[in-house]
């Protein structure tokens, strides 16, 4: 009887197509070959032990791990004109590589449109990374003060700390004297808002307007919640259960036009930990950089990171950032310069 075989072999061109693939060399990937071995940098435009610095020094302790090439990362200090000399830098001066990052507060790309003149950038053309938090910003004062509502507030004078004079801590607390009818009187020249609030604990200082919740459950958690600092006034965003009984700015303003006016000055604090990288990049670093930075938010090591530092975490993505500061830059020239006039002394 003929013996049946199994035919195991490949035909003759399959056989010579497989055997040329497993000699073929692997498709090099151009931005992992760029990145690897390479140090990234995120220059950040505020003070050390400030929530923009915290936030920086978490996100780079996760993110090379998401960007092809794996590269380190480190955050550097750059402080000056309240986060605009770190923005000029980071536009005009950086490598145009994709190594270098750019952090800083959501007023400073939106510097130009409120008639700044230290500013030397077009805030559309920075390439938008991302954006880690949806930022609620907060009045605080202290308990010093005897202040305990929104009337309170807006009848005694008190002493508000601010960094530069064109910085967010001064257009803040300007927009709610001028908006609100907060009595702020100003007391500028602080790096920071860790500066102001050793200056609130001393007695020098009585308030500051600006101050994220994310910071305040952060940094300030034990002065809130001891009653030596007391939030008085919500600017932006819905109304937080964590905020029940706090006065809210929009509820205060005395016009629709005046609320269209607060949107433009306290609405981009949802852009709260925003991350930016010079014009000129690659595209496709430019696409890897944000994909990494919105893998890295939803990575579980980062996650459990952020909420060890008691750092909250509501991502967007370098698009959204991108498309946000663009409608700002479209607002109607009235509202711009109301707004303008309201962040002023």
């Amino acid at each position: 009887m003929p013996t049946t075989r199994t035919r195991t072999t490949a035909p003759l061109g399959v056989a010579m197509f497989l055997s040329a693939a497993s000699c073929a060399p692997a498709v090099a990937d151009p931005v992992a070959d760029f990145y690897k071995g390479k140090t990234v940098s995120i220059v950040v435009g505020h003070q050390v032990g400030t929530g923009f610095d915290t936030y920086a020094r978490v996100l780079a302790r996760h993110m090379g791990r998401h960007i092809p090439g794996n590269p380190n990362m480190i955050v550097q200090g750059m402080i000056g004109a309240s986060g605009i000399t770190a923005a000029n830098w980071l536009y005009n001066v950086a490598p145009k590589d994709g190594t270098a990052l750019g952090a800083w507060v959501q007023t400073v790309p939106l510097d130009p449109l409120m008639g700044g003149t230290a500013s030397k950038f077009d805030a559309v053309r920075f390439n938008w990374i991302g954006n880690l938090e949806s930022s609620v910003a907060t009045c605080v004062v202290t308990a010093k003060t005897g202040i305990t509502d929104i009337k309170q507030l807006q009848t005694r004078e008190t002493l508000f700390g601010a960094t530069g004079g064109g910085g967010a801590l001064t257009q803040f607390t300007m927009a709610a004297r001028n908006l609100v009818g907060i009595k702020a009187k100003l007391v500028s020249g602080y790096q920071g808002a860790a500066s102001i609030g050793l200056a609130m604990q001393n007695g020098e200082l009585e308030g500051m307007c600006g101050a994220n919740t994310s910071f305040i459950s952060s940094f300030w958690a034990s002065e809130v919640s001891s009653g030596v600092f007391k939030v008085i006034l919500q600017l932006n965003g819905p109304k937080r259960p964590d905020l029940a009984g706090i006065a809210h700015a929009y509820d205060l303003a005395t016009s629709d036009e005046d609320r269209t006016v607060l949107d433009l000055v306290y609405g981009p604090l949802i852009l709260g930990r925003i991350y930016a990288a010079p014009p000129g990049l690659p595209a496709e670093r430019v696409s890897a950089l944000r994909a990494a930075f919105m893998a890295t938010a939803k990575d579980p090591q980062f996650l459990a990171d952020a909420e060890k530092t008691k750092l909250e975490i509501s991502p967007m993505s370098g698009e959204e950032v991108a498309a946000s500061f663009a409608r700002y830059y479209a607002a109607p020239k009235p509202i711009v310069e109301r707004a303008i006039k309201a962040v002023r002394e």
